[in-house]
């Protein structure tokens, strides 16, 4: 073997191994973010309550604001207990993980949600174990006594394990946790967080730093002061906002064409994942990002600007929503500065490279259609992303469109990446999700794209489609 071979042979095993380790990232934050963006109606119930009842919010009242406090302790760790454990046993699992959980609440003098977090898949997983143990061996007729019980005992230890170990271990490891991002503001360090937060967003982890990691600290912070800047840091929509203006304005062909759809989806939609492509497509758009990310942390930070509750989705009106009384204006501000130092930094690598973008997918989709077409008709289109609701959701809308177009009746879904069905004929999903498909477990063609809003892929999908009926 050649030395030239044997370095392509390395390249090509590094390259499978980042891929494969980027893979497992994803699917981690997709589990953690699989436990909160469930529930995150709730979360925004809790944060309408606070910022309109409280002694400083807008309509201040001392019967009403009771309920920010039971709410806070018990309903929301509870439901991150239950969601969680649901992720991995079904209900079962969600009420063992509530079970749990109410253990780490009752052991703990603060909000437990970062216990439930880790409680409630914890006792999920003991019970699947238990459940698969006995599983073929319990007397016919005594099938629901052993499940009531098992679940009740299981329930009942990991509960109290939960009291008297693990709610005060999570209750110091919290307040280091909240002395290291104390000491971080008191440096007046906070905005160098954009130097990681913009990177993750890019590689879809962003449900899971905003929901996994910013928001129970946030929620600690509210509980002291009325609002919090950890809300502000994963979602301000400025960063993005000028990157795609930058696209807009000095881009060329069909990049510039789906610039402004981007633009309203992205700043008014909420959904940040539209803008990861563009910056996938010109990695070095992630120092706009960051240096957009850094100069709203920093805006907020001398604004004094602070949220009541996570804004989900990102969207300027979830983010003027979540502001307490008197704090508009100075998140808006943190907005309009992200959004200024991003464009400026974006702005030269996108003029410079105007006339080099192509979408290099669209051969290698072109290849993936030609083989799909000898199997058959196709019933059934399936767009893929990370939670199954945001991008995913845009294509499938805008495939739809195309195919009742040509009077093609063909049913056009969307799911998360981890939930793809393994009889699926025909999935779509962004290149940098197509290693996750692969993992999902299904044998359906994969056509990777690297827009999901506007891709030139579609044209082809549409004409199999048609094709696959003749």
């Amino acid at each position: 073997m050649s030395t030239t071979q044997s370095d392509s042979m390395a390249l090509n095993g590094a390259a499978s191994g980042t891929a494969s380790f980027r893979a497992g990232l994803q699917r981690f934050g997709r589990f953690v973010s699989g436990m909160i963006m469930p529930i995150i109606g709730a979360f925004i119930a809790w944060g309408l309550i606070t910022t309109l009842f409280i002694p400083t919010g807008w309509i201040p009242n001392e019967k009403l604001s009771s309920l920010v406090g039971p709410m806070i302790t018990y309903l929301l760790p509870l439901l991150i207990g239950f969601t969680a454990g649901k992720q991995v046993w079904g209900v079962r699992g969600g009420v063992i993980g509530a079970i749990a959980t109410m253990g780490v609440i009752v052991g703990a003098d603060i909000p437990m949600f970062i216990g439930a977090m880790l409680i409630g898949p914890f006792a999920a997983w003991v019970m699947k174990k238990s459940d698969k143990l006995v599983e073929g061996k319990v007397p016919v007729g005594f099938e629901m006594l052993v499940d009531n019980f098992s679940l009740g005992i299981l329930g009942m230890l990991i509960a109290l394990l939960g009291y008297v170990v693990i709610g005060p271990v999570i209750s110091a490891i919290v307040a280091v946790i909240q002395g290291g991002v104390q000491f971080i503001v008191d440096i007046k360090a906070l905005p160098l967080i954009s130097l990681f937060i913009e990177p993750g967003k890019v590689l879809f982890l962003n449900n899971a730093i905003n929901h996994g990691i910013l928001s129970p600290l946030g929620i600690q912070q509210v509980q002291e002061s009325g609002k919090s800047i950890m809300f502000l840091l994963e979602t301000n929509p400025g960063p993005g906002l000028g990157i795609l203006l930058a696209y807009w304005l000095f881009s060329k062909g069909n990049i510039k064409a789906s610039a402004p759809g981007a633009i309203i989806i992205h700043f008014f939609g909420g959904i940040h994942e539209i803008y990861f492509p563009y910056i996938l497509m010109k990695p070095i758009l992630i120092l706009a990002a960051m240096g957009g990310g850094m100069a709203g942390v920093l805006t907020n930070m001398l604004l004094g600007s602070g949220a009541v509750a996570a804004p989900s989705p990102g969207s300027i009106f979830a983010l003027l929503a979540m502001s307490p009384k008197g704090g508009h204006l100075s998140i808006l501000m943190g907005v309009i500065v992200a959004t200024a130092v991003s464009f400026v930094i974006a702005m030269p690598f996108v003029k410079r490279s105007a006339d080099q973008f192509e979408d290099e997918a669209l051969d290698e989709a072109k290849d993936s259609v030609k083989s799909l077409k000898a199997s058959g008709p196709i019933t059934k289109v399936l767009f893929a992303c990370d939670a199954g609701m945001g991008s995913s959701a845009m294509g499938a809308n805008k495939l739809t469109k195309l195919l009742k177009a040509e009077n093609m009746d063909i049913k056009v879904e969307h799911c998360s990446v981890d939930d793809i069905p393994r009889n699926a004929q025909l999935v779509i999903c962004h290149r940098d999700l197509a290693e996750r498909v692969k993992l999902s477990g299904t044998k359906a063609q994969c056509i990777s794209v690297t827009n999901l809003v506007n891709a030139p892929e579609y044209k082809e999908v549409v004409q199999m489609v048609v094709d696959s009926h003749k």
